[in-house]
């Protein structure tokens, strides 16, 4: 019974340095960099929408926010784990200075469910976040 606790333990300690590795290749505004944290064939859904599948879209998804917010920073709120799905929490904040932005501030909270594969990278994410509070916040004046 204490391996299984021990081995839960040091897979979560794996997991955290991934989320804080994840965190750091949004932060370094390289798309390709945050996405090679998926499987080749990963995919990635955020609020329901259209989901981006493969690397290459999903660095297109991360990308579209990087140049919207070119001094993005993204902070890791938390991770939890439930049955081989881990939630990473988040907080967004930057300026919308990029092309076509409203020049203002967004500061919002939101997560992503991973799903891993047996490589360690995330074959599936699922992320939320309050889209009306993001819509308020960048059309606001």
């Amino acid at each position: 019974m204490m391996s299984a606790c021990k081995s839960e333990k040091d897979e979560y300690k794996k997991m955290l340095e991934f989320a804080k590795d994840y965190t750091a290749a949004w932060n370094s505004k390289q798309p390709e960099k945050m996405a090679s944290f998926y499987a080749e064939d990963g995919s990635l859904v955020v609020n329901n929408k259209k989901p981006a599948v493969g690397r290459k879209q999903i660095a297109a998804t991360a990308q579209s926010y990087m140049e919207a917010f070119p001094d993005m920073e993204l902070t890791m709120d938390s991770l939890t784990v439930q049955e081989n799905t881990y939630r990473y929490y988040w907080t967004f904040k930057g300026t919308n200075t990029g092309p076509g932005g409203t020049g203002n501030k967004v500061d919002f909270s939101g997560f992503e469910e991973w799903t891993m594969n047996d490589k360690g990278l995330v074959q599936k994410s699922v992320g939320s976040y309050d889209a009306e509070v993001y819509q308020r916040q960048l059309q606001d004046k």
